[in-house]
């Protein structure tokens, strides 16, 4: 990738999230149609998010206390420092107003600003309850990718073929498995097995010991959001 290819995707990153903070305050999510089901799962990081803010803003106030006699220095980090505590709730206000969505045909799972995955329902083999942490974040491989969120995931979708997800700098990555995070991880997966088992709503979902298997077709589009 190019240098200027990957400055302009960070630079409509920093877009993305700066929208969010105005969604936030406005308490408007974005991409949640009528009908449409949200699925949240910001709260399991903001406590995190919100202690750092605090540690933020007691650090931005000190430091104008001590650079008050240094009006020069004291300007460009009070801009620094308040570019930072934005950028900090902008990292939440992302993942508070981009929820996954469950629609009538799809799966979308979101990354905050980052990613948004579309995953059509009739690829989607088994779901479960799967509550796993991890202590740091590892390379996703053997086709398993996880939306971590406070270092966990709660979810464990199987597909029946890949989807391809694209990353922040436009690495393109296959997954058969995919692992996130749902505030309410049990109902999230209710509401799934529910909306599969509709009429056309794809694959029977998992039960007891054995799985279902959806229909193989091509690969899922997805789109950066």
């Amino acid at each position: 990738m190019s240098r200027r290819t990957a400055l302009r995707r960070l630079a409509a990153h920093e877009g993305r999230w700066l929208v969010s903070l105005g969604r936030w305050v406005a308490r408007q999510r974005i991409g949640v149609a009528p009908g449409d089901l949200a699925l949240g799962y910001a709260a399991a990081q903001g406590a995190l998010v919100y202690g750092l803010t605090f540690v933020c803003v007691v650090e931005t106030v000190g430091l104008s206390v001590l650079l008050a006699g240094l009006p020069g220095v004291h300007a460009v980090m009070l801009v620094v420092d308040v570019y930072t505590v934005l950028t900090i709730l902008g990292f939440q206000a992302a993942a508070v107003t981009r929820p996954h969505v469950l629609t009538a045909d799809a799966l979308w799972l979101r990354d905050g600003a980052r990613r948004e995955i579309r995953i059509p329902l009739e690829r989607i083999a088994a779901v479960r309850y799967d509550l796993r942490f991890t202590k740091a974040p590892e390379k996703d491989g053997d086709e398993v990718m996880e939306l971590r969120v406070g270092g966990q995931t709660s979810v464990t979708v199987e597909l029946s073929e890949p989807v391809v997800a694209v990353r922040l700098l436009g690495q393109r990555e296959t997954a058969r498995t995919v692992r996130f995070h749902a505030d309410d991880a049990r109902a999230a997966v209710a509401a799934l097995r529910a909306r599969l088992t509709e009429p056309g709503g794809g694959a029977a979902p998992e039960t007891g010991g054995g799985r279902a298997t959806a229909p193989e077709t091509g690969r899922a589009a997805v789109r950066q959001g």
